[in-house]
């Protein structure tokens, strides 16, 4: 299978040297060298070098039509030598073409290609080295729609499997029938905890849980998978979960394209069903929404959502309105599955000790950190810093937690100065918030329209009508410092 981490390894399946010549049109034939049914092609290419090692990758079929071939070349070591170096540099396979210089393969040639154990095919005269090339690319290109096609089922059969009263053992029973071999989680403990598919030697089992072991968290560095090899048996092992101590292993008697990828999302769905069994959080989130239902207080369930401090995020993405899927995948980026889905908005609980980072095709607002008892108000403050993050275009803003001057007023009586002082606009909620988010934005009638979702002359109305309601000039900065104080203590 290719390794995309090898930039020398292209991007498609390899082609068997069989189905190669198989094609009839090709005409091409097999004259030395072994005849694996395992033996493939990563690309052909094409060279007259007497020497053509420096200009190889490995896993070629390369075509020669013999121009560097000296006359008196079949009576020294010219030939051994020449097939030494292709198949030191990796060479799959040699196309030697009997057009224009040669009209038959040499003898030595041949010798040297089954001494050295390198296919050699006879490429007859109507065949172009051009066709034999375009004929790899093509095979490749079945071979890839094969491998998309393989891996789209093998995703939809997990997704299916994972939504079964028994989810874990489901999907290890699909994983195992997709790479036609056994499929293993391993628990925090290292001990099997399910398992599915064709049994293993105990060798290949034991490597097993050996590899399991290097994935298995212990400090920056630790890979998220690993690959092995054990009595001819391929194994791969996977983390789940962002450090809960499980594993996916996989053994399987091949490795074909697209298992690593059927493997990883397996491996994904895993985590989502084995995080929730190991931390017990998903039991205790029902048992604090059921109480919540009962009419228990907030501040009397939240510990069975874990330590607070909290905080909240409203997130809004870029591009269209969230999905499940996207909002269950911007949870977990965020470290928290507490999320909910509204019609534009998804809005998250994050623990305080995780701080939210900015998220790629997303625009976050997130509060102070808060207990239970303020929730409805972080709230707030992460739907105010949701929208100054749209005006200004910024992937990610903050409440504001510093105390400030307004802090020193006695809140009872900031209280009641922000009630008198706005009481001509307190009954209408679409004039206080633009208000608030005009003088939040420095007076920009532009970034408060986008801000508010609204057009721009709407904003100058509304601004136009609190101004004379409140019979002040909000033009005056000494007015807009007020209002703003008065706007905060509401």
């Amino acid at each position: 299978m290719p390794d995309p981490a090898d930039p020398a390894t292209p991007p498609t399946p390899p082609v068997p040297l069989s189905a190669l010549l198989a094609r009839e049109d090709l005409a091409l034939r097999q004259i030395a060298g072994p005849a694996d049914p395992g033996i493939v092609i990563h690309w052909a290419h094409t060279s007259e070098m007497a020497d053509p090692y420096p200009y190889l990758l490995g896993g070629e079929l390369l075509l020669t039509a013999g121009v560097h071939v000296p006359e008196a070349a079949g009576s020294g070591t010219y030939f051994d030598d020449y097939v030494a170096r292709i198949v030191a540099a990796g060479g799959a396979a040699l196309g030697f073409g009997l057009a224009p210089v040669h009209d038959s393969v040499p003898r030595a040639l041949v010798a040297a290609c089954d001494a050295h154990e390198l296919p050699l095919v006879e490429v007859p005269e109507q065949t172009t080295f051009s066709g034999v090339a375009r004929a790899v690319w093509q095979l490749m290109a079945q071979a890839r729609l094969a491998e998309l096609r393989r891996v789209t089922e093998a995703q939809q059969s997990l997704a299916a499997a994972a939504s079964r009263p028994d989810p874990v053992p489901s999907v290890l029973r699909q994983l195992a029938q997709r790479v036609g071999g056994r499929a293993v989680l391993f628990g925090p403990e290292a001990a099997e905890i399910a398992s599915a598919g064709r049994p293993v030697e105990t060798g290949v089992r034991e490597a097993l849980a050996r590899l399991a072991q290097v994935v298995r968290p212990s400090g920056p560095g630790t890979p998220t998978s690993a690959t092995d090899t054990a009595a001819g048996t391929h194994l791969a092992a996977y983390a789940l979960g962002a450090g809960q101590g499980f594993a996916l292993g996989v053994a399987a008697p091949q490795r074909e394209p697209g298992d690593h990828t059927i493997a990883s999302v397996a491996a994904v769905l895993l985590s989502l069903l084995t995080g929730e069994h190991q931390s017990g959080r998903g039991a205790a989130r029902s048992s604090a929404l059921v109480r919540l239902l009962l009419g228990t207080p907030p501040a009397d369930v939240a510990a069975l959502l874990g330590p607070g401090p909290w905080l909240v995020v409203h997130a809004r993405p870029d591009a269209q309105a969230p999905d499940p899927v996207a909002a269950s995948a911007l949870g977990a980026a965020l470290g928290s599955p507490l999320v909910d889905l509204a019609e534009e908005v998804v809005r998250v609980l994050v623990p305080a000790d995780r701080e939210p980072v900015a998220q790629p095709g997303w625009t976050l607002g997130v509060s102070a950190a808060s207990a239970p008892s303020g929730w409805p108000s972080a709230d707030t403050q992460a739907a105010r810093a949701l929208a100054r993050a749209r005006a200004t275009r910024t992937a990610l803003v903050r409440h504001g937690d510093r105390t400030g001057l307004a802090d020193l007023v006695p809140s009872d009586e900031a209280a009641a100065h922000a009630r008198t002082l706005l009481a001509p606009i307190a009954g209408t909620p679409a004039l206080t918030e633009t208000l608030r988010t005009w003088l939040s934005l420095h007076g920009s009638w532009d970034r408060t329209a986008v801000a508010l979702s609204v057009h721009r002359n709407t904003v100058r109305q509304r601004i136009a009508r609190c101004a004379a309601l409140l019979d002040t000039d909000v033009d005056d900065p000494d007015v807009r410092m007020e209002l703003w104080f008065a706007l905060r203590r509401q």
